[in-house]
This record gives C-alpha cells, sequence and structure tokens, in this order.
C-alpha cells in the first residue's frame, strides 16, 4: 500500500526549494504526493523562523494540521525547516501533536524520517548545519514555466537582528557545474523564468572559489537555450562589482530588477547592525545602478524600530525613500530575536516601530503610484500567469514584478492567451495599485480599423 503525503512550505522562496528536494525525495522513496493536506497520511510541515510572525504563522499551522489530526482527517505531522531547528526541544515537548522534527540539515533524512513517523515513533534528527548540501532532484512547486534556482545555502554576514547563521549555518556555495546542469534540465522542462536566490547571492563562489562568480554564473545561465528571463534576488550592497553590473546591465536575459535589501539608511543603525557600508556608500551605488542600468527597478527591504532609531533616524529614512524612489519595498517592524545581539540592545518599542511602518508604507504607495503612471503608454514584455473569469481578464508580470512579492498586470486580449506566454501589453493605466492593459495586438487592429 502506497501511503499518501501532504506538504505545506512556509516563508521565503530558499526554504520553497528545500521543500521540493523533499517532495522528490519522498516520489522516489515511493510515497504519494497529495496536493491537499487534508487526506494524507502524514503531513510535513516545513517552517520559517526568521521572525516574530513567521513563527506565529508556523505555530498556527501546526496547530491547525493537529486539529485535523483530531478529527482524524491526517494521519502523523512531521516538522521541518528554520522553526524547528531553532526550537527543538521545546516543538517535541510542547506540541503533542507533533510527531517527528527535522533540522535545516536534515532534509535529506526525510525519507527514512517518514517512514519511521508513520511506523508508530516519535522521531527527531539535528545533523550539521554547515554540512555539504546533497545535490538531489525536486519537484517543482511553482508553475512549470517558473522556478528558483538556490545557489547557496547559509550566511557569514551577521547581521546584528538576524538569527538566520545559527539556523542555516555558514555560506556553502553550490557547484557551478551543478548549477548549469539544474538549470538547463529546468529550461529543457518548460522554465522561463529563473529567479536565482540565496541568502547573500552577491558572496557566491567566495568559499568554494576563493572569488565572488555570481558574475561567471550569470554569464553561463544566461546562454542557456529556452530561458527567456534570468532575475536576481537577495544582493547584498556592498558586493556588487563592477564586473556584476556591467553583466546585469549588459546581459538581454536578465531582468533589470535587482533586489537589494539595505534595512536602513542611518550610517549609526547601520553600524549597530552590523551592516558593512554606510548610507553614502548605498546612495552612491543606486545612484550609479539607476545610471548604468536604464529603467532599472529597485527592490529593497527595509526595518523599522531598529536599535538606535529615533525620530530623527527615522526622518532621514524617510527622506532617502522620497529622494530615490524605489520602486519597491518591503517593510517589517524589527523583532528582537533571542539570540541576536540587537535583542540586547535598547530599541523603540512595537508601536512606535509599527506606526512608522505604516508611515513607509504610504510614503511607498505613492512612490508605486508615480512609477506605475511613467508607465502608461509603454509597451511591456509581460509573462501571463492565468485568467480571471470573473474580471474577464488576463494577468500576468512585468519585468518590474517578482513572483509572490510584487503586483501584475491586468490586460485583455481578444484571443486566447496561454499561461506562461510572454505578450506584449500596452499599458494604459492603473487599478488598485496594479497596472491595467490590453494586448498590442489589439491595439494594433484597432488602429488598422480606424
Amino acid at each position: 500500500m502506497t501511503h499518501t503525503i501532504g506538504m505545506i512550505s512556509l516563508g521565503c522562496a530558499k526554504n520553497q526549494v528545500n521543500a521540493e528536494q523533499m517532495l522528490y525525495l519522498l516520489r522516489q522513496a515511493g510515497y504519494e504526493i497529495l496536493p491537499d493536506p487534508d487526506g494524507a497520511e502524514l503531513v510535513i510541515i516545513n517552517t520559517c523562523g526568521f521572525i516574530d510572525s513567521a513563527k506565529e504563522e508556523a505555530i498556527d499551522h501546526i496547530l491547525a494540521m493537529g486539529a485535523l489530526k483530531q478529527e482524524g482527517r491526517v494521519g502523523k505531522i512531521l516538522v521541518t525547516g528554520c522553526l524547528a531547528q531553532r526550537y527543538q526541544e521545546e516543538i517535541v515537548n510542547e506540541m503533542p501533536e507533533v510527531d517527528g522534527v527535522l533540522g535545516t540539515g536534515s532534509y535529506y533524512d526525510v525519507a527514512n524520517a517518514v517512514g519511521q513517523v508513520l511506523s508508530g515513533k516519535r522521531y527527531k534528527r539535528f545533523d550539521d548545519i554547515n554540512a555539504d548540501q546533497s545535490e538531489d532532484g525536486r519537484i517543482l512547486t511553482t508553475p512549470e514555466y517558473y522556478a528558483y534556482l538556490k545557489i547557496a545555502e547559509g550566511c557569514d554576514n551577521h547581521c546584528a537582528y538576524c538569527v538566520i547563521p545559527k539556523l542555516r549555518g555558514k555560506l556553502r556555495s553550490r557547484p557551478m557545474e551543478d548549477l548549469i546542469k539544474e538549470a538547463e534540465q529546468l529550461a529543457s522542462d518548460g522554465v522561463k523564468e529563473l529567479i536565482v536566490v540565496a541568502q547573500d547571492t552577491s558572496r557566491y563562489g567566495l568559499d568554494l572559489y576563493g572569488e565572488r562568480k555570481l558574475a561567471e554564473l550569470l554569464r553561463r545561465l544566461c546562454k542557456i537555450d529556452g530561458l527567456v528571463w534570468v532575475r536576481v534576488h537577495y544582493l547584498y550592497p556592498d558586493e556588487m562589482s563592477q564586473e556584476l553590473i556591467d553583466v546585469l546591465a549588459n546581459e538581454p536575459k536578465i531582468v533589470k530588477y535587482l533586489d537589494i535589501p539595505i534595512q536602513h539608511i542611518n550610517d549609526e543603525i547601520l553600524r549597530k547592525m552590523n551592516r558593512r557600508g554606510n548610507g553614502e556608500y548605498v546612495r552612491q551605488l543606486f545612484t550609479k545602478l539607476r545610471h548604468e542600468i536604464p529603467g532599472l527597478v529597485l527592490r529593497t527591504s527595509l526595518i523599522t524600530g531598529l536599535p538606535g532609531e529615533g525620530e530623527e533616524e527615522f526622518q532621514q529614512l524617510c527622506e532617502f525613500l522620497k529622494e530615490f524612489k524605489l520602486e519597491r519595498a518591503g517593510t517589517f517592524t524589527f523583532s528582537p530575536e533571542e539570540g541576536t545581539k540587537a535583542a540586547l540592545m535598547e530599541y523603540p518599542d512595537k508601536a512606535v516601530a509599527q506606526e512608522r511602518a505604516e508611515i513607509i508604507g504610504e510614503l511607498q504607495s505613492r512612490i508605486m503610484d508615480e512609477y506605475n503612471a511613467s508607465c502608461e503608454g509603454k509597451i511591456m514584455q509581460v509573462l501571463c500567469d492565468g485568467y480571471d473569469p470573473d474580471e474577464d481578464c488576463y494577468y500576468g508580470r512585468t519585468y518590474a514584478d517578482s513572483p509572490d512579492i510584487d503586483g501584475r498586470i491586468w490586460f485583455t486580449s481578444s484571443r486566447h492567451v496561454k499561461t506562461g506566454e510572454f505578450v506584449n501589453v500596452c499599458v494604459v493605466g492603473a487599478y488598485d495599485g496594479e497596472l491595467t492593459g490590453m494586448l498590442e495586438e489589439d491595439m494594433e487592429d484597432n488602429d488598422d480599423g480606424e
């Protein structure tokens, strides 16, 4: 009899890749993967444990699956990922609904762990988080036309507010040949958009080759037939060489969209948080990138309420955003994570941090409206993500939109557009913060008919 497995993966794209690797190992071991965990003999919850909101989400999912377990709708529960790594004993001792726990260094053991739990054992395993990564296959959980390529595990930056190095270990880059082989396979399977991710993609290769190799990797990825877009996430600002900038600017397949988390702009806060570089460096870098990469869309991550942030420091951050008009920004309130240096520092209370995050959100909303207005009348390449019958409209993404992070463009078409198809869309406006448009072919037909 084939046992059935359900999977819930939370958190970032890097965690999602681990979930895909586990699904592959389980299928290789003969397990049946269900699209919905309800009804599965065993449910895996692949958790995030980065900040308070992520921990709460993970715990909510564990409790929800525990309730289904009590009703007899799921069998066993196995918890994996960052929350499992961070709270090893607490999960085992305080959550009786959980039958097994796997740390971030033990993904390779998932098939054995599932077998042990299904046999009635309470199983836990936590291997070395600094060990080499396994090069197993994946079962994509993204649509077939885009996929994430995880080029490294772990992080060596040790920012004062961040617990990731303690959960994921030191930086371990994957060999370039393995990455090229995986990307070629993804492309042959129909992937058109490849999203390059790691905790810090800028440092790729430093541990393995003694020098940064991201520029070379990107050049090689762009040579792969079938790939149309290559998107780069999580570039650390002080690691961007001229060679890398030239590749980002000149390779046509690399979308002119860069995700560069800066967290703040105030020098003293950046110093306290153990961020390399200062506010002036960030300003000079963004100015340089704008100059050398026409049409560049910048995304960043910001934290309000960091230790040292008074009203003056916060206003400095607001003025920076008004001046540089970053098209995309994710704003978080400071979460004092146990085990980090920042948790021991003095910081604004949560209500103040939340109020500041809302102010940044309103400011950013106006900046995005300005960007959307600047797109009106332009013909933009769009990757179609689907059709909404209620809206009688297709939706997709421009180069400025990364999946599950940014917005969409909604467009009409007189012909059927396949999901995963690239089309040219004329932007005609914006609605509720997202672009609207119509297929360029239809604009031309209208012109011919006049």
